[in-house]
């Protein structure tokens, strides 16, 4: 069997028929359009993209005159904040040997500023900065924005100067206890505390807050309300509960039995009438004690005998007792009588009849 030998020319290579035929070949299956060669093309044309777009990166700069304003770490952290491009360049202008900045130079130094020295003499160090500032472009060309950190009004020709470079410029100074941070650019301000180490926000976002802390304040208290109102409908339900289990209880607590109703209205009956002896008021007290000690094993009052003396005979218990001429007083009587013994301990009274047990006590 021999093997199919492909078409060549002279030269050995493959004849262009040949290289046409397989193209088309291509073209007809749809190979072109499957997904694995539009994912090919695709990264093909970001990788020429990205090739063919010029560098975009940029960084921000900072110019510090250390013997005007003095940068701590947390003010340095909230003007990088401030700006787009990530603050990479820091350069700080002092005569060092000026006794009165301390230690600053070491401080700035270990945070990474360019420490620039300037001789002794009047604006030396606004000098040194403009003249650095002017050509900061030349010394890093990828600047695109810049803090001019001073409050030194000659310096706002730097900012001009670097403005008509390109570049985006925040002039940062300080009055007081606050510190102004101008974007020369948009002409907006960014307010800083410094004793407060913290953004001074604007007006509007002062009214926001204000307005943001009220309606907190009217929701807690809706909700605080809304709670208070529901715990008054439990404590009703409560009570409404309360007087349906509790009121039962006291009626029945206040019937006497069948056969003591009778007796009591039998009672009642046949002593309805004006009391005209002594037996017959020791035989309606004895029938009130007797009646009391069925129904109860409470305690007996006199106060309670009297009341309920009262209530069948229609008259108070002295009243009786001084009509039928049997002494001067109920407890007197009570007293005297031998069907009655009273016992007194120094508080009250304790009422027993001349057969039975201890029958109850009174108050005094």
């Amino acid at each position: 069997m021999t093997e199919t030998s492909q078409p060549q020319n002279h030269h050995g290579a493959l004849s262009g028929n040949f290289l046409e035929d397989m193209i088309r070949s291509f073209l007809d299956s749809g190979y072109l359009e499957s997904p694995a060669v539009w994912e090919f093309v695709q990264r093909i044309q970001q990788q020429i993209q990205q090739k063919s777009t010029p560098e975009t990166s940029g960084i921000a700069v900072l110019l510090l005159d250390v013997e005007n304003l003095k940068i701590n770490a947390e003010l340095e952290n909230f003007l990088a904040s401030i700006c787009k491009y990530p603050l990479q360049v820091k350069i700080g202008f002092a005569n060092w040997k000026n006794t009165s900045l301390g230690k600053q130079d070491v401080d700035l130094y270990e945070r990474g500023y360019q420490l620039v020295h300037v001789p002794d003499g009047k604006d030396g160090a606004d000098a040194k900065m403009m003249t650095v500032g002017a050509n900061i472009l030349s010394y890093y060309p990828h600047a695109r924005e810049i803090f001019v950190c001073s409050g030194d009004g000659i310096l706002n020709h730097l900012c001009n100067a670097l403005q008509n470079q390109g570049l985006i410029v925040y002039w940062v100074r300080r009055q007081g206890q606050n510190l102004h941070i101008e974007n020369r650019n948009t002409g907006k301000y960014v307010f800083y505390s410094l004793s407060s180490s913290s953004e001074i926000p604007s007006l509007a976002d002062v009214v926001n807050k204000i307005e943001s802390l009220i309606k907190s304040e009217q929701e807690s208290l809706e909700a605080k309300l809304n709670n208070l109102v529901a715990i008054a409908h439990l404590f009703q339900e409560r009570c409404h509960l309360e007087l349906q289990y509790e009121q039962p209880a006291k009626e029945d607590k206040k019937l006497p039995p069948d056969n003591q109703t009778e007796t009591n209205t039998a009672t009642t009956k046949a002593t309805n009438k004006e009391i005209s002896s002594q037996t017959e008021l020791e035989k309606i007290l004895l029938a009130i004690i007797a009646n009391h000690t069925k129904s109860t094993q409470d305690k007996l009052s006199v106060s309670k005998l009297s009341t309920e003396l009262q209530r069948r005979c229609g008259q108070s218990p002295n009243a009786i007792i001084k009509k039928l001429k049997l002494g001067s007083s109920f407890i007197k009587f009570l007293q005297s009588s031998s069907l009655f013994i009273l016992n007194f301990d120094g508080k009250e009274y304790e009422i027993t009849n001349s057969q039975n047990q201890p029958l109850g006590c009174v108050n005094l």
